[in-house]
Formats: structure tokens, C-alpha cells, sequence
């Protein structure tokens, strides 16, 4: 009987620390998963948005901290270890409506009696001139992630946003760099009073109302200017900074769905209380996928191992 008319016992969808995780634990559960990695899903590689990262400092076991696409090939080759089936594809499509669930990708389909969808979230990005060649060299979406790094200590760091995350990620920073410019379009913020007075009451963070960036400026190697437009009187000035970190949200990775599963206003998975379980019983989310809040490698993976022990106490 072919892979592909095999019902499989446990297909998982995404290849970050969730999806990793999940793999691991199934694996020594005995349910032989079969996982579609991606390719360049959402624009990343498979691996997720580590891929996409430099030092992490902050994942146990590493003291000395590591790369992020060097800690994704290590978690690659533990799933890999335990005999997880990778697939280098991305899914298209999954139908829920009935069990086994199918799962479709390019002209093939694979049907499995629980799916874990590990897809992760894309951070929104501004397309900016420079944003390609310094992302990563002084650009960022995740303050959490890399704002202690040794190139952001003292300098001058500019955030990109107006809601509470953009207020948080300015208040973090503000811990390292030397000042903290918040570059807001409109002429209030977003983000919630408590999380305003933040930001008011912290003498190292300046907000530019009114603001856009226009053009991120550097040496080649890292960034070190930002130009900026104030969009009501047009005047154009540039800013130095070695630090600027996009606050403007992320796009969960769920379009493939076609909306089976219920989501929240934003496009988050939902699930239920203190479990992966979705809206669909034998379907489990987990990661960044439906998670707005921490968005961290290490909390992915410890959701990719709950949603792994829910699918193994589903199938049993």
C-alpha cells in the first residue's frame, strides 16, 4: 500500500518548535508522523521564523546561545532520529468534515485520523528600500527575541507601531538602548492606557507622531539610519539608529484551513482552555499559530509536546 493511501495515525503541518516537538513526542508514542515541513510556506523556510533569526540567547541548553537556523537543524535531525517522515511540501488544503481528515498537497492526498497544525504566524513587514538587505542586521520583529543582543546595548533604537505590542517592544528596549524613538502614523496610540502611561513615563523613549518610515540606511553590513516622513507636513529627516524593530503585527498562518477551525478576530487558532484542542475533535493547534501572546520558541515547543500527548490520548 502506497504512503499516500495509508491512513495515516497523526499528520503534522509546520516544522517550527511546535511542530518539532510534536514529532519527537509522537514518534516515541509509536504513531510514526508524517510531517509537511514547507516549502517557503508564508515565505519562510521550513523551519519557521527562527529560520529567519540570528543569535538566540534565551532557549535552555544553550549557554552560549545559537544561531537560530543551526537550532532548528538540530531539532530537524532529533525528529528525523525518532524516524518523523518529512515531507519538503507545503499543504494546500485539509478537509475536516469527515475522519480520517484529508490533507492535500500539490496533486496528492493524505488522510490521517488526527492532524496537529503547527503553521506558525508571519510577522507583517512594511516592504521598506533596505528592509531586504538589513533584516536581521539590525532589524527585527521581536524585541523579546533580540533586543538584549550586544548591537542594540546603548544605541539609539527606533519601533515601528501603535498598538500595545508596539508599547511593550518600546518599554523592553528601552532596558538596553541608549534612547527609543516610536515611530506612530497617526497622532494617538493604539494601545492601552496603562500601556500608554508606559511609555509617556519612561524619559528614554521619544514618540513621532504622525510618522512614517520611508528608507532604511546603513554600511552594507548593519543598518544605522532610518529616513522618516511626517505624513502631515511632508517633511523628511533622517534618524541614526542600530536598531529598528517592526511592532506592526503578524499574520497567523491559517489560510489553508479554509475556516473549519474556529479562529479569533485576527486569525488565531482557538483552543480550548488549558488545551491544544480545536474546534474539531482530533485536531490540535499549537505555536505561534494560536499563540498572540508569547510568541517564543521556547512556548511553542512546550505546546507542541501538549498537543502531541492530547493527539496520542485522542487515538488511544
Amino acid at each position: 500500500m502506497s504512503e499516500e493511501n495509508t491512513i495515516e495515525q497523526v499528520i503534522i503541518i509546520g516544522s517550527g518548535p511546535a511542530g518539532h516537538t510534536a514529532a519527537v513526542y509522537t514518534a516515541r508514542a509509536d504513531l510514526n508522523p508524517l510531517m509537511f515541513e514547507g516549502f517557503m510556506a508564508g515565505g519562510v523556510a521550513a523551519g519557521g521564523q527562527l529560520t529567519t533569526t540570528t543569535d538566540v540567547e534565551n532557549y535552555p541548553g544553550f549557554p552560549e546561545g545559537i544561531m537560530g537556523p543551526e537550532l532548528m537543524d538540530q531539532m530537524r535531525a532529533q525528529s528525523v532520529r525518532f524516524e518523523t517522515r518529512i515531507r519538503t511540501e507545503t499543504v494546500d488544503s485539509v478537509d475536516l468534515s469527515s475522519r480520517p481528515f484529508a490533507v492535500k498537497a500539490g496533486s496528492k492526498t493524505w488522510h490521517a485520523r488526527s492532524l496537529i497544525i503547527a503553521t506558525g504566524a508571519t510577522a507583517k513587514r512594511l516592504g521598506l528600500p533596505g528592509e531586504e538587505q538589513y533584516w536581521q542586521r539590525g532589524m527585527s520583529a521581536c524585541a523579546v527575541c533580540d533586543g538584549a543582543l550586544p548591537i542594540f546595548r546603548n544605541k539609539p533604537l527606533i519601533v515601528i507601531g501603535g498598538g500595545d505590542s508596539a508599547a511593550e517592544e518600546a518599554s523592553y528596549l528601552a532596558k538596553f538602548g541608549s534612547t527609543v524613538t516610536l515611530l506612530v502614523r497617526r497622532d494617538e496610540l493604539r494601545a492601552s492606557k496603562a500601556m500608554q502611561k508606559r511609555v509617556f513615563d519612561n524619559p528614554k523613549i521619544e514618540v513621532l507622531w504622525n510618522t512614517n518610515a520611508t528608507e532604511v540606511l546603513g554600511d552594507g553590513k548593519l543598518m544605522n539610519q532610518v529616513r522618516v516622513k511626517n505624513n502631515k507636513t511632508g517633511e523628511e529627516r533622517v534618524l541614526d539608529a542600530s536598531g529598528l524593530f517592526y511592532a506592526i503585527g503578524h499574520e497567523p498562518n491559517t489560510a489553508f484551513l479554509g475556516g473549519q477551525l474556529e479562529m479569533d478576530e485576527t486569525g488565531y487558532l482557538v483552543t480550548k482552555g488549558n488545551s491544544m484542542a480545536t474546534s474539531v475533535p482530533g485536531v490540535f493547534a499549537c505555536g505561534d499559530v494560536q499563540d498572540k501572546t508569547y510568541r517564543q520558541a521556547i512556548t511553542a515547543a512546550g505546546t507542541g509536546c501538549m498537543a502531541a500527548l492530547e493527539a496520542e490520548r485522542f487515538l488511544s
